[in-house]
């Protein structure tokens, strides 16, 4: 097998000296020196026993043994490189599974918007999406990407940004404050009924972060109810169980629409906007990049 090799490989650097009629222009194509070239000719001479090239101080031309090699060989080897040259169509089509990990709010909000079209125009392509709010090892868990504000993005991961900035807000429905007066400040939050949202990472609850002009504060919450996805912590919110901390714009039209009103808003936090991230060594996907 190594032999067949050997000669197969022999046989295309002939080839190509041939065709170029130099030495040196083919030693360049083929990325080595002059000398191992020739060294490589000469010993595919030595094994079949025949003079293929014949050399002088400024050309290089096939014998007649060489010419005949050349027309036979010639053709079989364009015909394979027509056919790996194909073989660029199948890369080419976006096929194959792409495994993504996402928040709930990033998938229903950025992904997904972006995947009805990608998936329409190739049905090939398959898309698995995990979400929930651990800072998930996308390499040891064999995700492809994963969608993370930026300050959740690890360190050596190549990030590309695909939403502005996040603002945070904390509400509650008309019918919750009616009973509760809404809290005058950070502190007061401990007074109430908060919905919080389990962080599987840490084995803990959110903290809920607030920020007015320099000042920052964290503000550890209680409550009757906490989930591990946002969409139910809104529900609960709307349906009058406690204030709760979401993303602005996910809250924004229930608020327009009377079923939530914003709490404490001059003290709204503001994040780094959601990014996709993947590791550097991360290997070429023409499903991947649709996607992405």
């Amino acid at each position: 097998m190594k032999r067949a090799q050997q000669n197969l490989n022999d046989l295309l650097a002939f080839l190509l000296v041939a065709r170029e009629r130099s030495f040196t222009r083919a030693a360049a194509q083929l990325g080595v020196s002059q000398s191992a070239l020739s060294h490589t000719v000469r010993g595919l001479e030595s094994r079949t026993g025949v003079r293929l090239l014949t050399r002088t101080t400024r050309s290089v031309s096939p014998t007649e043994a060489g010419e005949r090699l050349v027309q036979n060989l010639g053709p079989l080897v364009d015909g394979i490189e027509t056919e790996l040259v194909s073989l660029g169509e199948f890369r080419d089509k976006p096929t194959g599974t792409v495994r993504i990990t996402a928040t709930d709010y990033a998938a229903n909000t950025l992904l997904w918007p972006r995947l009805v079209p990608v998936l329409r125009e190739y049905p090939e392509i398959k898309v698995e999406i995990s979400t929930d709010y651990r800072l998930t090892d996308i390499v040891a868990e064999r995700f492809d990407i994963g969608v993370r504000v930026g300050s959740e993005v690890a360190k050596g991961m190549i990030a590309i940004r695909i939403a502005p900035d996040m603002r945070m807000a904390i509400v509650g429905a008309p019918s919750y404050l009616e009973n509760h007066p809404a809290p005058k400040t950070p502190q007061d939050l401990i007074q109430h009924s908060c919905i919080n949202l389990r962080l599987p990472t840490y084995g803990g609850v959110l903290t809920w972060e607030l920020q007015k002009g320099r000042t920052a504060l964290r503000v550890r919450v209680d409550g009757q109810l906490t989930f591990n996805g946002t969409y139910q912590i809104l529900s609960a919110a709307i349906d009058g169980f406690g204030l709760a901390y979401i993303p602005e714009e996910l809250a924004k039209p229930y608020v327009q629409a009377g079923r939530l009103s914003w709490v404490l808003q001059d003290w709204f936090p503001t994040f780094p906007g959601h990014h996709v991230y993947y590791p550097s060594r991360r290997q070429s996907s023409k499903a991947l990049g649709d996607v992405v």
